[in-house]
């Protein structure tokens, strides 16, 4: 039970009216989840607007209403506080709701387009190595210590992530690892929670389906640096042009991270095959199970966020030799045929551009780079075109495939995919919308040697079609049709 004045006194009231001290037994922005004494808190959502709730809310049992606007004639046996932002208001009683537990341990976030899952998930493995409870939010999976929790979002809505992190101070959690993406920035999901440090990987095109613009996009993103106190870190990679608007004006500590110029942590690849690479970080040398440029990056940034968390150099790049990929990225599908599959989550014409080149610098000249790649659907369209146009130009053949269509119709994607591809390379692409039958066919059209890319779903072990997820498993699948190779 709490007193619904110490949960209000941090939000921006405008009017508080009828029942003057409910006891709040629970707090739901779901009106299908209100039970008797819950503080029924309505938000503009992008597809409904809890506003309309309301009165279902109140019938079910809620003592309070945080909303932006009253209904006429609200019950006065019914608490009312009228707030200019309610969804801002919802993270910060949640937080007070479950007892401010990110500020009972250290909690670090990871924006950006790409690397977010990466930088998480390492930070989160680095630190439980070092011997540290941790916890772990990211679009694979959650964690409470070794406990895994199924994550439906890449940042869940406030009440259940303030929920996860009062799990996690229970459970003796000493760190806890957050992606924090552009739309839980933009809708406040994180309002209310106090971090020890951001991390900013880069910003390139994607979510423009909700954003808009890109200028947007990087609103949001930059709304979480400008939240984090003075007593925090903000790490940028300097090697994206936004890392300085991101500094700009932020409060927290200031360190920047680059592997091609100048910054207060720096690494450079020394050397690097399908089984790793090795870097220089500042002085010192260490092996890796990582390949690519932005896997330095990845790995720098887990360094440096390490390295200000307090752990000491040495243990963190014996910790760092030892580490392995997160499932889905860059994933090797190794089998005895003599090709080599690779499974990848790039699904931004950035990431693409990435593994891609990362692909071509160690494949073996005169071996074919077969790319699998779609796009998904209720998305942003404009990617589409560029997307196919890089793989067409970085790889042998191309494989047009059907991603996640969603509501939308495969055979029109792969037309707005299509589109990107100019005359001189239409001769290395095929279109083949059922995604089983694309992998088999990239198999069959493989010899010893060359490497098959299927990329676009990563660790997903599901396609969505018409709002029905059906099992499917890019990794399962390349394993099976090249077994049978």
């Amino acid at each position: 039970m709490t007193d619904i004045k110490k949960l209000i006194r941090n939000i921006d009231v405008i009017l508080h009216m009828g029942e003057d001290d409910p006891v709040i037994s629970n707090v739901e922005f779901d009106s299908r989840k209100v039970t008797p004494g819950t503080l029924f808190v309505a938000v503009k959502g992008t597809k409904s607007d809890g506003h309309d709730y309301i009165k279902s809310a109140v019938s079910s049992g809620a003592s309070a209403v945080i909303c932006e606007y009253l209904p006429e004639n609200p019950d006065q046996k019914i608490c009312w506080i009228k707030t200019s932002d309610s969804a801002k208001a919802l993270g910060i009683v949640s937080s007070g709701f479950f007892g401010d537990p990110s500020s009972h341990l250290k909690l670090v976030g990871v924006t950006g387009t790409n690397g977010k899952t990466t930088i998480a998930t390492l930070l989160y493995r680095m630190f439980t190595a070092l011997g540290y409870k941790c916890g772990l939010f990211s679009t694979v999976c959650n964690y409470i210590n070794d406990k895994e929790l199924p994550a439906t979002h890449t940042t869940p809505d406030p009440v259940q992530l303030n929920r996860l992190l009062s799990d996690m101070v229970e459970a003796g959690c000493d760190y806890a690892f957050m992606e924090v993406s552009s739309h839980s920035a933009d809708q406040q999901r994180i309002a209310g929670l106090r971090f020890a440090g951001g991390i900013f990987t880069n910003l390139t095109h994607d979510h423009l389906d909700y954003h808009k613009t890109f200028k947007n996009y990087l609103k949001a993103k930059k709304s979480f640096f400008d939240s984090l106190p003075p007593d925090s870190f903000a790490l940028a990679n300097t090697d994206d042009r936004n890392a300085r608007v991101m500094l700009q004006n932020c409060n927290a500590r200031k360190y920047t991270f680059s592997v091609k110029g100048m910054a207060d942590f720096r690494c450079r690849i020394i050397d690097q095959d399908f089984d790793g690479m090795g870097l220089r970080i500042g002085d010192e040398e260490v092996w890796t199970r990582f390949i690519g440029e932005f896997n330095a990056s990845n790995l720098l940034a887990v360094y440096a966020a390490s390295n200000l968390l307090g752990a000491g150099k040495n243990e963190i790049l014996t910790v760092l030799s030892d580490l392995r990929s997160v499932p889905g990225r860059l994933e090797a599908v190794e089998t005895p045929s003599g090709i080599a599959g690779i499974v990848d989550y790039a699904h931004t014409p950035d990431a693409l551009v990435n593994v891609i080149e990362t692909i071509n610098k160690i494949r073996v000249e005169g071996k074919q780079l077969i790319t699998v790649v779609g796009a998904g659907g209720d998305r942003d369209r404009t990617k589409r075109p560029k997307m196919a146009a890089i793989c067409a130009g970085g790889s042998t053949k191309v494989i047009l495939t059907s991603d996640n269509p969603r509501t939308e119709d495969p055979e029109k994607i792969l037309d707005d995919m299509e589109a990107g591809i100019t005359p001189d390379v239409k001769g290395k692409v095929l279109r083949i919308s059922d995604r089983r039958e694309a992998i088999r066919t990239a198999v069959m059209l493989a010899g010893e040697g060359d490497i098959i890319l299927v990329a676009g779903k990563g660790h997903e072990t599901y396609q969505e079609i018409n709002g029905v997820k059906h099992h499917f498993d890019d990794r399962e699948e390349l394993r099976a049709a090249l077994l049978t190779k």
